[in-house]
């Protein structure tokens, strides 16, 4: 386990590096996915992760056929697809969105030509919202709880109800050795929790409690975004959550306002937690307006 975390973080640290480099040509900048490699990585037989750009992509690959969980930007489902044909010849008969952002379902219209798109019921109706074309919609949507039977595995697909969306899947392989928990974790930085569509930060901090009860020490865990972690990463960043509320909370109970709290230190062990998409005052606000309306 220690060796293959070391060398997963050593890929990820080698692909950010070349993405920032790439940033400063200007063929680059014109278009931000020119220079995306998709990377493919075994965790387990049969069972691998894709990163690029966007959610990591987990794979299981066999005598089924492929299934994939998410599928990041459009202007990348060709280079995923690349990918999958180094594991499993052929179209994924199905792909799971975890929830309906962009950087999880862009390659839907892609994909959906051929495959079966799954999701939780509120995944539907938000992308029913942004008027999305029908291919990239799922076909089979679900409440609480769904089981697919794929590769001589079993994944159980669990919405544990609001957390970073209205609309969040989490998929368990049922051995217990994987999860893909979408953006329900974000290893080592501050999660997004979009407040704007269903996300709710107590139930975030929930949803987390809930998936350590479920895996163990030996289990892998994926991330939506960030390196492969295990059980005791996502206890780490469920300390955070839990940190950072209590003093959001001690905070707005001494009438502090929203803006003296950004201005206020969090907690030590967390002060470099902050990254280009949620620094530290994106956080505090997320964590004033949700504890607010909570």
């Amino acid at each position: 386990m220690p060796g293959l975390l070391k060398r997963f973080t050593s890929l990820v640290l080698f692909t950010l590096v070349s993405l920032a480099a790439a940033a400063e040509n200007n063929s680059y900048a014109k278009n931000p996915y020119a220079e995306v490699k998709i990377t493919t990585h075994e965790l387990l037989p049969g069972r691998y992760i894709l990163t690029g750009a966007g959610g990591n992509i987990g794979v299981s690959a066999g005598e089924d056929g492929l299934l994939i969980i998410d599928d990041q930007f459009a202007p990348l489902a060709e280079k995923i697809s690349a990918a999958l044909q180094g594991l499993k010849p052929g179209h994924p008969a199905f792909v799971i969105n975890t929830h309906f952002h962009g950087d999880h379902t862009g390659g839907n219209l892609y994909f959906g030509q051929n495959a079966n798109i799954i999701a939780h019921e509120n995944v539907l109706k938000r992308l029913n919202e942004k008027a999305t074309q029908k291919k990239a919609l799922p076909v089979i949507t679900y409440d609480k709880g769904l089981k697919i039977h794929f590769n001589n595995q079993v994944l159980e697909l669990i919405h544990l109800g609001p957390g970073h969306t209205d609309g969040d899947t989490l998929v368990l392989w049922q051995d217990r050795k994987l999860v893909h928990m979408g953006d329900l974790f974000f290893k080592d930085r501050f999660p997004f929790i979009d407040l704007d569509h269903g996300g709710s930060v107590i139930g975030y901090r929930d949803n987390v409690a809930a998936v350590l009860e479920l895996i163990d020490q030996d289990t892998l865990v994926i991330p939506g975004h960030g390196e492969l972690a295990n059980k005791a990463d996502l206890l780490r960043f469920k300390h955070m959550l839990d940190d950072c509320i209590n003093w959001m909370k001690e905070g707005k109970q001494r009438g502090m306002t929203l803006e003296q709290m950004q201005a206020t230190e969090l907690p030590q062990a967390w002060r470099e937690w902050g990254w280009q998409f949620i620094p530290k005052e994106r956080w505090v606000k997320t964590l004033y307006q949700g504890l607010t309306e909570e």
